[in-house]
């Protein structure tokens, strides 16, 4: 079976950063804190990012690192945490978390909200020059993310969970493929089984940012997510959405379902398909917050 340590390395090469952070500006409200960073996560460039947590006096908060879309909006970024989507249920998914207890983080991803300049299709042909992947640049800074907020006194190390909506959901379940830090993952319409979008001819639904060179030499998309069993997963999808074709949803379902009944974890994963296409619905919201509260 394919391991971890193959996986990193189809994704590129990347510099051993310690992480370190600087909160620019740190602002209080009625129930929560949120803190301005600019952190360094990787050799290249700063990375800006959102942190909050609750306003109870207390210390130690789960913590959920929250990975916004793409929807081709490059200025919204990290501020979907704070100001939602059109296809986001409201309130936001900043204030959803913190009413729930938990302490929040979401940075910008490479070629987003303050990391413009450069736009993707630049950047994905300059890594691949450089040994590199956009998509691996971007789960490694997520993951260097985790190791600054596990320097602060805010977070339960041992209650980490990640969650997103199309690409940020699609990152979720990479992030948490990748490391076993994460211990519960939400992925919403990020359900993309490689071999049905190309059966259904569905790869140009998916931006150039997302396709790892010889990925299915090597891997297929249940040999990635069977690195999450068996810690908690929920998977939901719109059986609208042609983003995630139902075939690949229902296959990795069928094959995940077993792969958690060996590890005799059945009840730790869970796949849902219902009424909607590339969205959050309320139906979605309401089941996301359910699975988290029972195991986070």
């Amino acid at each position: 079976m394919p391991t971890r340590a193959e996986l990193i390395e189809l994704l590129g090469e990347n510099a051993n950063v310690t992480p370190t952070g600087q909160i620019l500006f740190k602002q209080e409200f009625s129930k929560y804190t949120i803190e301005t960073l600019s952190l360094q996560l990787n050799s290249l460039e700063t990375v800006p990012g959102y942190f909050a947590y609750p306003n109870t006096g207390l210390s130690n908060y789960p913590l959920v690192i929250f990975n916004h879309s793409h929807g081709g909006n490059f200025q919204l970024g990290k501020q979907e945490l704070i100001d939602g989507n059109c296809y986001l249920q409201e309130p936001s998914f900043l204030n959803t978390l913190i009413e729930m207890g938990y302490a929040v983080g979401c940075i910008d991803m490479w070629g987003f909200g303050e990391r413009q300049g450069k736009k993707e299709s630049e950047l994905v042909k300059e890594f691949l020059l450089k040994g590199r992947t956009l998509w691996g640049m971007r789960i490694y800074d997520d993951q260097q993310f985790i190791t600054y907020l596990l320097q602060r006194p805010e977070v339960a190390g041992d209650r980490i969970a990640t969650i997103g909506m199309s690409m940020g959901g699609m990152m979720s379940w990479w992030l948490a493929a990748l490391d076993s830090r994460v211990k519960l993952t939400v992925d919403i319409a990020g359900q993309v089984e490689l071999q049905a979008l190309i059966d259904e001819r569905g790869l140009d639904h998916h931006g150039f940012y997302y396709y790892v060179p010889r990925l299915l030499t090597k891997f297929s998309t249940l040999s990635i997510q069977a690195l999450i069993a068996p810690r908690y997963r929920l998977s939901l999808v719109g059986k609208s959405d042609n983003m995630c074709p139902i075939a690949g949803v229902e296959l990795l379902n069928e094959q995940l379902t077993t792969i958690y009944q060996e590890k005799q974890a059945p009840d730790r994963w869970e796949s849902l398909a219902l009424t909607g296409g590339h969205q959050e619905t309320s139906e979605m919201r309401k089941r996301w917050m359910n699975f988290m509260k029972r195991n986070l």
